[in-house]
């Protein structure tokens, strides 16, 4: 057995999935091949992932390739873990942010829809397109776990425009109630079981209960109104419009509707406790951050591993050893949510064991969150189609549709802003026309 992982330099997220892999007792020996586009990162978390491998399970053996290696990495892969970020911090994440403010458009994190997300989705899915190309000719029966950012756009091109198998992972799933627990203060809501649908960032807390099977979603609303988290104000602000709580963080829920972020009530900013170039500031931090902890990181007492709530060493582990487990991912719709568009990347529960992954039908959801939930899948859809096409017409379209963006400017604003985008990215994009 084979695992890659693209974007390996993303060290300590590798650390965490392929630590989580070491310590699963199902899978007693297999290859770990590291790419990644820099040298230096790739020698960093190739020899932490050594020193865990040495630790945990010796009959690993661990690879590293460079990106322009990238055939031999994935040559007879079984399972193809992709983190990349395309641009990374500069130049490509700052442009995302500084354009758009020119124009009086600001976010929070840009990572998945917004102007910010439609540009780092068309960066990306050129790259991601190459790997599949490869895996194609070298690995095509492996199962493609994307990590990557804008999750819906970049899962859905890979499902609908490659023969790749392709499932699309975020942890705000199963953060859930580790979420709430903290924030109530309250750990006994940890136990609570719960079903989620819709799509990346945007799925819905469908049902909760105790593990008696008691209905526990109003006393939920109720603690959380009383309580009121700061952190969580936007969230519960939809939640108390719209009847139900998603999954995503209120930064990142702040910058999907138009409801928050206005240049007309910038009091908002403050009533929502919003924080404006949120995912900047984290990227700088991280930069700091990392560059103490790589010296730490490396020493023998350091180097050690809890199982995280990471689902790939799980997914692994159903695939070849046939115990079953369920996960939330996202895919197709193929007849998975009734009221959503067959075209849509969404996330419902998904069933793994040896035959695969078998996501699950849910049927129709409340008519208030597919509405919301369209108003992401035809942004979504739109970038997919201009990757598709090369056509700038579908560029502008998608940020003619997108909620924020639309809220605030104008036409011929969104369209100017978008031609400032493209130039200002360059060759980190191709070429449209």
């Amino acid at each position: 057995m084979k695992i890659t992982f693209i974007g390996a330099g993303s060290t300590v997220f590798a650390k965490n999935v392929l630590g989580d892999c070491l310590l699963t007792e199902g899978l007693p020996q297999f290859t770990i091949a590291l790419l990644d586009v820099s040298e230096e990162r790739l020698e960093e978390s190739y020899a932490l992932i050594c020193a865990m491998r040495d630790k945990y399970k010796p009959a690993v053996t661990v690879e590293k390739y460079l990106a322009d290696n990238a055939e031999k990495a994935l040559s007879d892969a079984n399972y193809v873990i992709n983190a990349i970020q395309v641009g990374g911090y500069d130049p490509c994440t700052i442009t995302d942010f500084e354009i758009p403010k020119k124009y009086g458009l600001r976010q929070t994190i840009a990572d998945t829809l917004g102007i910010g997300g439609i540009f780092r989705g068309l960066r990306t899915i050129p790259v991601m397109k190459k790997y599949a190309d490869v895996m194609e000719k070298v690995c095509p029966d492996a199962l493609f776990l994307n990590y990557t950012n804008p999750m819906s756009i970049l899962s859905g091109y890979m499902q609908r425009n490659t023969k790749i198998k392709t499932v699309g992972l975020c942890h705000s799933c199963q953060a859930i109630m580790e979420n709430f627990a903290t924030n109530l203060e309250m750990p006994e809501i940890k136990e609570w079981r719960y079903t989620l649908a819709g799509i990346n960032h945007m799925s819905w807390l469908l049902t909760v209960r105790d593990k008696d099977g008691n209905d526990m979603y109003p006393y939920l609303k109720k603690l959380l109104n009383e309580k009121k988290p700061k952190i969580d104000l936007v969230r519960i602000e939809i939640m108390n419009r719209f009847g139900y709580y998603n999954t995503e963080s209120s930064e990142h829920t702040a910058e999907y509707h138009p409801y928050f972020i206005k240049k007309d009530h910038p009091e908002l900013i403050e009533r929502f406790n919003i924080p404006l170039d949120e995912y900047p500031r984290r990227c700088i931090n991280q930069i700091k951050e990392w560059k103490e902890l790589r010296e730490k990181i490396m020493l023998p007492e350091n180097v050690k591993h809890e199982r995280s709530r990471e689902y790939t060493a799980r997914i692994i582990e159903a695939c070849e050893t046939g115990k079953p487990y369920k996960i939330y991912g996202n895919v197709q719709n193929t007849d998975l949510i009734d009221n959503l568009p067959q075209n849509a990347c969404v996330e419902v529960p998904i069933m793994v064991d040896e035959n695969g992954l078998h996501p699950c039908h849910v049927g129709d959801i409340p008519d208030q969150l597919a509405g919301l939930n369209m108003t992401h899948i035809a942004v979504h859809n739109m970038v997919i189609k201009a990757a598709e096409t090369l056509k700038k017409k579908y560029i502008y379209m998608a940020a003619y549709l997108d909620p924020h963006t639309r809220d605030q400017l104008t036409f011929d604003e969104i369209r100017s802003l978008c031609d400032d985008l493209i130039e200002a990215h360059g060759d980190w994009l191709p070429k449209f026309n």
